[in-house]
């Protein structure tokens, strides 16, 4: 649809109506966010238990006013120097958490994850996609995407990424359509948004790679292009401008990502974690997708519906999209994690090229509708409703509207609370997956001997650690040469059942999740 036909009936639709009359992305933010911060899928987000150790970690940076240099948490790491790199989204939440409890940072996860898909929708159809096929993709995204629905910083990157590709694409479009649009002024914001994006998340090598991606297809367009016709010429001219640009704004970027509280070293950490083979090889969400759940089967069918329209359409994708295309479906196949991310970049490449699928007189009037509509009173609604909710403890009158709790069933709730009655003491030994639930719970009073910041703790010590929980030969040597006072284990794990059979310990505590053991008193 033209860009003029959708101006002239949106000018002829009352401007109160454009105000008050929620639009498709309106509705996308207020269902996402009612659904997450009160249904079930609230306790969903809650599903991570690293999520503990950021609001302790954000609290603490908020009492001490400093960046810890060094580990809080654990008995094993103590003293040991500690990355905390996420740490703008740590202070955030406990803030949150210290203020509104678990509903708050639910409400801020609830918020980010509309947000992001609210926009796409909201992109897809400014670019030219058939309304019908916006809301499929959109869907489709949002179905691949729930594998991490969860409380983390990652969330955040999502939105980034989105921001990041958007610029990108339409400052691309406008330079070599020759319009000083706004994708051409807002290119010179990535530098801020860096400066953000790198302390809040490692994901921020995301927004390098488009970056590269963008500047690589610029390079291509100018070498490719003969300059012997006025037309071409016009094109090299474009994209060399293009080129300095976005070196201009990639020499920026660097800078930004610099200015966080490691420096350079920072970069060189991510790197070594991300490329140690052992840590990606055992770490869950590393993993790549299993298309037997529902979530990557999502995903999956986003791949071959993007594989169709490539084959069909392909000759009208530019160098910086294929490239994207191809980036977005290897991260997305390389690891779980990747999936959201990838989603939203293989989205926001194809729809613009299927305008013409289901085109029809209702769909076109409705798209012109959606761009015009500019007041988003119904999302700011739903924000100051639900924070609202959020202040009074969940409450609306007098029944509980949100209840963000961690779920008892996954994570060892019943066996926390009686190890805080009878003061048991610590350092606690408990799966890695846990390990951040119980900082939550149990810091400064208690320290756990390990958790899942895999980062700090490294590939030696995990390999003697899973050799443990596995309950493998020679299981017993970790729990030497990291000592604990206490053991919390899931109920049914191969080291429960060992320690059973073992000498040394005492089983205090069991429920259908977890069962804790003490050290027996050395008899004389």
């Amino acid at each position: 649809m033209a860009d003029g036909s959708r101006n002239s009936m949106s000018k002829q639709t009352p401007a109160w109506i454009l105000v008050v009359m929620p639009s498709g992305a309106d509705l996308i933010f207020v269902a996402l966010l009612g659904a997450l911060v009160f249904g079930p899928l609230s306790v969903r987000l809650l599903g991570d238990a690293g999520i503990g150790w950021h609001i302790r970690t954000g609290q603490q940076i908020l009492a001490t006013r400093s960046i810890p240099p060094v580990d809080l948490f654990s008995s094993t790491m103590t003293g040991h120097p500690w990355f905390t790199w996420e740490w703008l989204y740590d202070v955030v939440v406990g803030r949150l958490e210290a203020t509104f409890g678990l509903n708050g940072v639910v409400w801020l996860t609830a918020v980010v994850i509309a947000a992001v898909f609210a926009w796409t929708f909201r992109l897809l159809i400014a670019r030219g996609t058939n309304l019908l096929v916006a809301l499929a993709l959109v869907l489709l995204a949002v179905s691949g995407s729930m594998i991490h629905f969860l409380a983390r910083p990652h969330v955040v990157s999502w939105l980034f990424t989105l921001a990041w590709f958007s610029i990108l694409d339409s400052s691309e479009r406008d330079g070599y359509d020759g319009r000083g649009g706004e994708g051409r002024r807002w290119i010179r914001a990535l530098p801020l948004l860096m400066l953000v994006w790198v302390n809040v998340h490692g994901g921020f090598l995301v927004g390098f790679v488009l970056l590269g991606i963008f500047l690589f297809a610029a390079l291509w367009t100018w070498f490719k292009t003969d300059d012997n016709r006025i037309e071409e010429m016009r094109l090299k001219i474009a994209a060399g401008k293009r080129i300095r640009n976005l070196t201009g704004v990639g020499l920026l970027c660097v800078a930004a990502s610099l200015v966080n509280p490691y420096g350079g070293k920072l970069d060189e950490h991510i790197y070594r974690y991300l490329s140690n083979g052992f840590l990606m090889d055992h770490i869950d969400e590393f993993q790549s997708p299993n298309f037997h759940r529902i979530a990557p089967k999502c995903f999956l069918l986003l791949l071959l519906f993007t594989i169709a329209v490539v084959a069909i359409r392909g000759r009208e994708l530019r160098m910086s999209q294929g490239l994207t295309t191809l980036f977005a479906v290897y991260a997305g196949l390389y690891a779980s994690r990747s999936i959201p991310i990838s989603s939203l970049l293989l989205v926001m490449v194809v729809g613009p090229l299927v305008p013409a699928l289901f085109a029809g007189g209702f769909s076109q009037r409705m798209a012109a509708i959606e761009v015009g509509m500019r007041g988003h009173l119904w999302p700011i609604l739903a924000l100051v409703v639900t924070l609202a909710i959020a202040a009074n403890g969940g409450r609306v009158s007098s029944r509980v509207g949100m209840d963000a709790h961690f779920d008892p069933q996954r994570m060892p709730v019943d066996a926390v609370n009686y190890l805080e009655k009878n003061e048991v003491v610590g350092p606690v030994f408990s799966p890695d997956f846990w390990g951040g639930y119980l900082i939550y719970r149990l810091y400064p009073k208690l320290r756990v001997v390990v958790d899942d910041r895999h980062d700090l703790y490294g590939e030696e010590f995990f390999k003697s650690y899973l050799k443990t929980v596995r309950g493998e030969r020679g299981w017993q040597e970790f729990l030497l040469t990291h000592p604990s006072s206490c053991l919390l284990l899931p109920k049914d794990g191969a080291l429960a059942n060992l320690v059973r059979l073992s000498k040394g310990w005492k089983q205090i505590y069991a429920d259908d999740v977890a069962v804790a053991f003490v050290r027996e008193p050395v008899q004389p």
